[in-house]
């Protein structure tokens, strides 16, 4: 009985035994995948984190581009400020003149025309804002500039240089380029759309400089003096300058041809008047009263039909100019700066101001091989220089030509 009850009690006992180690196996297999499950979330956080930590290190944080973006722009713009800062512009950018009245009382004023009147009260009145401005016309090494002092309404006249002499060039290795110098129109009824016109031409051509101011006779000094200023200003590699009207024959060839000379120093040469009387006759278009002048010659000056100086020459008369008074008469103000200067003008039979006789019915001024051995020949209408472009570049023979080059300040041609 004793026994019994000892192997029953023994029974119980691995029962519970096994019961216990049952349980504790299934609590730790519970708990080994619960664990394993925990373990395999944290391990695929741990890899999202990695992932996105390793994302995140390339990846700009925020607003890093919008940041970056700006701050590039920023630095541009101090770039440009700066580059701005080196380059010289324009620095008229308003009219404000008003008239000197200081000597409208006294009497040799009184006595005086209207227009030497107005002349005298503006004559303060040197530099103007440019409405059309083309600086890069002077980029670059410029052997030779061709300026052409002009009017709105002579479209005819610019259209027929651009398709001859005027047109823009390589010779020699030796750069041409071409400018046309305007004012406003002095049509006050048709101001308006002579301006549009003239914005469409330069918009083809790009080849204008404009002042604001109305383009007269007398204002012929202020389209002279603002130019020195823009050359001044913009360009500083053109070795040479011819300056002319647009009624002129240039043959460029012989120009360049002349220019080939040893280099002389403050060259200007053309068509020189030497002991020229100031006119004062009345009805004259270069009627100068005493009153504005009254010295018995004017200065040695060039014709302002046509002339040719060096570009180191035109900063220094810009200098001059900036001291001396206007003079209603643009050629004999030049004259003026050159005395200043101490600078003696060169005279050459190249340059024909008045024609290549001064008789205007001689057929010598239609004589193609005269204007093929000469530089400047004034004056031809559109038509005229169309065609006596197209017999100069034909095929026509000329027994001699005349020798392009320089000598005395009297020195002339030879056949």
């Amino acid at each position: 009985m004793c026994f019994r009850k000892m192997r029953l009690l023994k029974a119980c006992c691995i029962s519970c035994f096994v019961t216990v180690i049952t349980l504790t196996l299934l609590q730790r297999s519970s708990r080994t995948s619960q664990e394993l499950q925990n373990i395999s979330q944290r391990s695929r956080f741990t890899e999202d984190q990695l992932a996105s930590t390793f994302l995140n290190y390339f990846t700009p944080k925020g607003n890093f581009w919008s940041l970056q973006k700006s701050e590039i722009a920023a630095t541009e713009t101090l770039m440009v400020t700066e580059a701005q800062k080196k380059t010289k512009q324009w620095d008229v950018n308003s009219v404000n003149c008003t008239p000197n009245n200081n000597f409208t009382h006294i009497e040799w004023f009184k006595g005086l025309e209207s227009n030497f009147k107005q002349f005298l009260q503006y004559r303060h009145c040197k530099y103007f804002p440019m409405i059309l401005n083309h600086p890069e016309k002077c980029s670059g090494d410029i052997y030779l500039l061709l300026v052409v002092k002009s009017i709105i309404t002579q479209y005819d006249r610019r259209d027929a240089i651009r398709k001859t002499w005027g047109n823009e060039t390589v010779m020699d290795g030796k750069q041409v380029k071409i400018l046309f110098l305007l004012g406003t129109s002095s049509n006050e009824n048709e101001k308006f759309h002579h301006q549009r016109l003239l914005e469409y031409e330069d918009i083809i051509y790009g080849d204008i400089l404009q002042w604001n101011f109305v383009d007269t006779f007398f204002n012929l000094t202020l389209k002279e003096i603002n130019f020195l200023k823009w050359f001044s200003t913009y360009c500083e590699n053109v070795e040479y300058i011819f300056k002319g009207d647009d009624d002129v024959f240039v043959s460029t060839e012989n120009i360049l041809e002349f220019l080939s000379i040893p280099k002389i120093t403050n060259l200007f040469v053309g068509d020189v008047l030497y002991m020229a009387k100031p006119i004062r006759k009345k009805e004259n278009k270069y009627y100068i009263p005493e009153a504005l002048y009254n010295k018995t010659y004017y200065p040695p000056y060039a014709g302002g039909g046509g002339f040719l100086m060096a570009g180191s020459l035109a900063r220094r008369l810009y200098k001059v100019s900036e001291n001396l008074e206007l003079y209603p008469i643009d050629d004999v103000f030049l004259g003026m700066c050159l005395e200043v200067l101490s600078i003696n003008p060169i005279n050459h039979q190249g340059f024909k101001t008045f024609g290549i006789v001064k008789n205007k019915k001689s057929k010598m001024n239609k004589e193609p091989c005269f204007y093929k051995s000469i530089m400047v020949v004034h004056k031809l209408l559109p038509a005229e220089l169309l065609e006596m472009w197209k017999a100069v570049h034909s095929k026509i023979s000329c027994s001699r030509k005349i020798k392009i080059s320089i000598g005395s300040p009297q020195s002339s041609y030879k056949f």
